[in-house]
């Protein structure tokens, strides 16, 4: 959160929200509140529901299950920081405005920010399995990769940079969302 409000300080009205504003004229108020808040607070109670068993839950200490997820956690949290960090640090060269970015963590993912926050909410959900009963919240994990890989993350991202030539010959050599050492 603290990333993507210091990295859209002092910047113009996302866009996504100017075209819904224009599109849905006088009943914007009411749609963003039903469409956007609404929804995504239930999406993220959603997401969330693993952490929320466990806190209301009783379970066991320390199990070698806790140790898998906490490791996968450890690993999107990883590759979604970092990725973000390299992200922002190609952004703020000038010389890379309208470019791609194609190193770093980049260059065996076009999204490494997506891979890591979806890698993250099954570490969450593999932790949480230790506490009895746990199982039917793999919901939460299953929403949020749907959510990335089909809905608003990767989708939107890919339609966006379409019509760009580099981004065609990044589309080819690298993979889409699991990281894989690049085609040659």
């Amino acid at each position: 959160m603290l990333h993507i409000g210091w990295r859209n300080r002092s910047k113009p009205e996302d866009h996504r929200y100017r075209l819904w504003r224009e599109e849905w004229g006088d009943s914007f108020l009411v749609r963003t509140f039903l469409q956007v808040f609404l929804l995504q607070g239930f999406l993220v109670l959603v997401i969330s529901l693993p952490v929320t068993w466990a806190l209301t839950h009783n379970g066991p200490p320390f199990r070698s299950l806790d140790a898998v997820g906490f490791s996968l956690w450890l690993l999107g949290f990883l590759f979604e920081a970092i990725g973000d960090f390299q992200l922002l640090q190609f952004k703020s060269n000038p010389a890379n405005k309208g470019r791609i970015m194609t190193s770093g963590l980049w260059r065996y993912t076009r999204h490494p920010n997506y891979f890591g926050e979806v890698t993250l909410w099954w570490g969450i959900f593999i932790i949480c399995c230790s506490v009895p009963g746990s199982y039917w919240t793999v919901v939460g994990p299953l929403t949020i990769t749907h959510l990335i890989l089909k809905v608003s993350g990767t989708p939107m991202l890919e339609k966006r940079f379409a019509d760009n030539p580099e981004y065609a010959g990044y589309v080819h050599n690298t993979s889409a969302f699991f990281p894989l050492p690049p085609k040659k």
